[in-house]
């Protein structure tokens, strides 16, 4: 039975990470204002930022979909991983050796799975590398010579040799301490007619890295005439590699991505190389599949998708080539940032072109790029034979939804004239309108004909489903009548040595709606905000009576004070004194009823102590209103 992680070595690996540098592996962050980062959530498909990170607080919150947490949470989720496997991770990374209550200081099988795989990818990627250099793998550095590559480069991507026997390394492996059953489910090596033997044999290897650099899986590429598989040759699908949710060359490109504003998306592990050495340091491709919905989100996180942003795609000339393109053109509307696509001349890929033509023919194919819908216009009226009116017409149906995808109203509208003169039909305002009946059909929701792509001519379509309802708490508690009570929570929580010690003096039922005063109660019972200290919001959280309540104390921990200024005494006490006016208020008004009901019969003493009691809250009042602060 698995050991449990000691929880002195739990938190030291809560504070030990920041959670700023973890999510920084999955996404671009940029400033938010007030201290917080802000970037496109991992969680849900979103156009513009609500992802917040607060390095102060240790957690983040996303606006749009109600997911929070922190760096534990975060890593859990986003790379569903157990709790006992996220905190080995990230204990890894500090450098901090867990203690198991069981099992002293050397957790062996106890790890979690996925930990032990990730293990056991990086011990066969260091054992592919250092069987490069045998004698055996001279055809491996033979064909990397040829394509240009020297060992500085093989090392930088961290290319390596199968040998050509069975099991070497199976047998390596075993004497690091993995199981069979290990061995098989990471799709290092398969079942044999006598137990596991390797699944690559013989050939030269690329790592597959996820976005953090951890390997995850393996590319092969076959190099004898009597290797009957075929020419690339990838790990299979496996609890830590699914191809249609890895880039290669991701880990090295994504901070060029994100400064640069662009991914250069080509086809293969030679290519990516060639760009990278070229100086197209942005260069990413697809392992062993067409680029598709999954590889759009990591890019746009990478990206901070946006209008300014721009992602290249690199094609072949040649027919396959441009049905590829065709294919990237389909995922342009998931895209806020421009598609451009770059053909290579003659056939050439990016490894061809710079062997013939060097590394500045590699930078210019770049840069001479063209814009993927213009490509994508003149390919479907390229289709047709516009020598006749029904040719003329099908290539206008065709084109029309292409162009009236195009975000940029005034290019849009360009294009619609362009594409009159490739059609030959010479009333541009009947394309004109065409093309901004599509948009507004598109706009409006596509209720009348999709203005999607090719071979959709006609179609209706496809109802929306309704999104998810947020499952965070309910919209109204950002109307105005709850600003002040949600400030003041705010500010218990980011800056509670502000507003003790007389917050914890507040009664629950000045925050009157229900989940703020929930808030207050998980904050009371943490031990108020005057012993705030380095576990404060995690004791809060762990005081939540539901999970609804704790994703609200995550949002209101890292959600941006109403305030252009900074936090201070001033602020916090503005905020005291306004939800303590509004609760002395609605005293007020509830003794002034009572004083009515009572009526002049009533008894002189009753009247007596209903008036005095009004007179004492007035007065309050006034001196809340005039002294602030001060009066509490």
């Amino acid at each position: 039975m698995a050991g449990r992680i000691n929880d002195e070595d739990v938190r030291a690996v809560r504070s030990a990470v920041p959670i700023d540098s973890v999510v920084s592996e999955y996404l671009q962050l940029r400033p938010a204002g007030g201290g917080n980062l802000k970037g496109l959530c991992p969680f849900h498909d979103e156009k513009s930022p609500s992802f917040h990170v607060s390095p102060a607080k240790g957690f983040y919150h996303c606006f749009g979909c109600q997911e929070g947490g922190d760096t534990v949470d975060f890593v859990m989720k986003v790379e569903h991983l157990s709790f006992s496997e996220t905190i080995e991770r990230l204990a890894r990374q500090a450098g901090i050796t867990l203690r198991y209550e069981e099992g002293g200081y050397n957790p062996g099988r106890q790890q979690g799975e996925r930990t032990r795989l990730i293990e056991a990818h990086k011990h066969a990627a260091q054992f592919y590398v250092d069987q490069l250099q045998s004698a055996e793998a001279e055809i491996g550095r033979r064909f990397l010579a040829e394509r240009g590559f020297d060992q500085a480069a093989a090392e930088h991507f961290g290319v390596g040799y199968s040998p050509a026997g069975w099991d070497h390394l199976t047998r390596f492996l075993r004497g690091k301490g993995f199981t069979d059953k290990e061995l098989i489910l990471s799709g290092i090596s398969q079942d044999g007619r006598r137990g596991p033997i390797d699944r690559f044999r013989g050939r030269l290897m690329w790592p597959i890295r996820d976005i953090t650099g951890e390997v995850v899986g393996f590319g092969a590429r076959k190099l004898r005439d009597d290797d009957n598989g075929p020419k690339y040759l990838n790990t299979p699908e496996t609890p830590l590699y699914r191809k249609s949710q890895v880039l290669y060359g991701i880990d090295l490109a994504k901070r060029e991505i994100s400064k640069q504003g662009r991914a250069v998306v080509v086809e293969g592990y030679t290519d990516v190389m060639a760009c990278h050495l070229s100086g197209v340091t942005t260069a990413i491709a697809t392992c062993g599949t067409a680029f598709g919905g999954e590889h759009v989100k990591i890019l746009r996180r990478v990206l901070t998708d946006n209008s300014r942003s721009e992602v290249v795609f690199t094609f072949d000339g040649d027919a396959a080539g441009q049905k590829a393109a065709l294919r990237a053109f389909e995922d342009d509307q998931k895209f806020a940032a421009r598609t451009s696509i770059a053909i290579t001349p003659g056939g050439m890929d990016p490894c061809e072109l710079r062997l013939a033509k060097g590394d500045d023919a590699v930078h210019q194919l770049v840069e001479d790029r063209s814009p993927l819908f213009e490509f994508a216009i003149r390919s479907f009226v390229a289709q047709h034979n516009l020598d006749t009116a029904e040719g003329r017409s099908a290539a206008l149906e065709e084109s029309a939804p292409v162009v009236a995808r195009i975000k940029d109203s005034a290019i849009q509208h360009e294009y619609a004239v362009q594409l009159a003169g490739m059609l030959g039909i010479l009333d541009e305002r009947f394309v004109v309108r065409r093309v901004g009946q599509l948009a507004r059909w598109a706009r409006e929701g596509g209720g009348r004909q999709r203005a999607g792509g090719p071979g959709q001519r006609g179609q209706q379509a496809p109802q929306q489903a309704a999104p998810p309802g947020p499952r965070g708490p309910a919209i109204n508690l950002r109307n105005p009548a709850h600003h002040a009570e949600r400030e003041l929570l705010k500010l218990a929580l980011q800056f509670p040595a502000l507003v003790s010690p007389a917050f914890d003096a507040y009664g629950t039922d000045e925050f009157t709606a229900p989940p703020y005063a929930a808030v207050k109660v998980a904050i009371e019972a943490a031990g108020g905000a005057a012993l705030a200290d380095d576990g404060y919001l995690i004791r809060v959280r762990d005081c939540a009576p539901d999970d609804t309540v704790r994703s609200l104390i995550t949002e209101l921990a890292v959600e941006p004070l109403r305030t252009r200024r900074e936090a201070d005494e001033m602020y916090a006490g503005e905020q005291l004194v306004k939800v303590r006016l509004a609760a002395a208020d609605r005293r007020i008004d509830e003794v002034r009823g009572s004083l009515h009901r009572l009526g002049p019969q009533a008894a002189p003493d009753q009247q007596a102590a209903v008036q005095n009691e009004l007179w004492v809250l007035q007065q309050y009042r006034q001196a809340l209103r005039e002294r602030g602060a001060a009066a509490l």
